[in-house]
């Protein structure tokens, strides 16, 4: 996804982070996922392997999020079913993490059962346990889970940062609704090159 435009007095060059106090939380990078955004896929994975690098590098903790289900979707109505078809079965190839962005060893891996990385798991408890009270978001749909996850957050008082060119969604207009016009109302939204360059100057 082409990355937020903004004016030059608006740059994030300036961004500051803690170390002791910022997560990284990549949710649904994951092969079933991923795999339909083709038309800008290798690029977004390579920007989000770059930002999870950097972040590493600096001694800042990386949370996954991802979704799965049970054999025969016992976590969602019948009239649902037909969104996931017989895909994201935990244990299937199409479940995991794109090897791209692949968890380290002890790294967090959290699993949903909806959309949002909050209503249905323990994501803000492992947050909490770490001390992290800013976010850096980003993830595939910016609509889906992005969205519902910037909405929870704010609502609960994390700090936000959105990286716009790591998130991916299949409606172009709407990814751009989003990181330009909605998303600024409750985080700095900034691209995967001003991330990395805030992480190398975190304190």
């Amino acid at each position: 996804m082409p990355a937020v435009e903004r004016p030059k007095e608006e740059s994030m060059a300036d961004l500051e982070l803690q170390r002791d106090s910022t997560a990284v939380v990549i949710m649904d990078y994951q092969n079933d996922i991923v795999g339909n955004y083709s038309t800008d896929g290798d690029a977004l994975l390579q920007r989000s392997a770059s930002v999870l690098q950097s972040a590493r590098e600096a001694g800042i903790p990386v949370i996954y999020v991802v979704v799965q289900f049970r054999e025969g979707y016992p976590e969602v109505l019948p009239r649902n079913r037909q969104r996931f078809g017989t895909r994201l079965i935990e244990g299937s190839t199409g479940a995991e993490v794109h090897p791209a962005v692949a968890p380290r060893p002890g790294e967090a891996v959290v699993v949903k059962r909806r959309t949002g990385p909050f209503s249905t798991t323990d994501l803000d408890a492992v947050l909490h346990s770490i001390g992290a009270n800013t976010l850096v978001l980003f993830g595939v749909s910016t609509s889906g889970c992005v969205l519902t996850a910037v909405r929870w957050a704010a609502d609960v008082d994390y700090r936000l940062v959105v990286v716009s060119d790591c998130c991916g969604d299949q409606d172009e207009e709407v990814h751009r609704v989003l990181t330009e016009k909605i998303f600024p109302r409750q985080a700095d939204v900034v691209t995967a090159e001003e991330i990395a360059a805030a992480f190398r100057e975190a304190k």
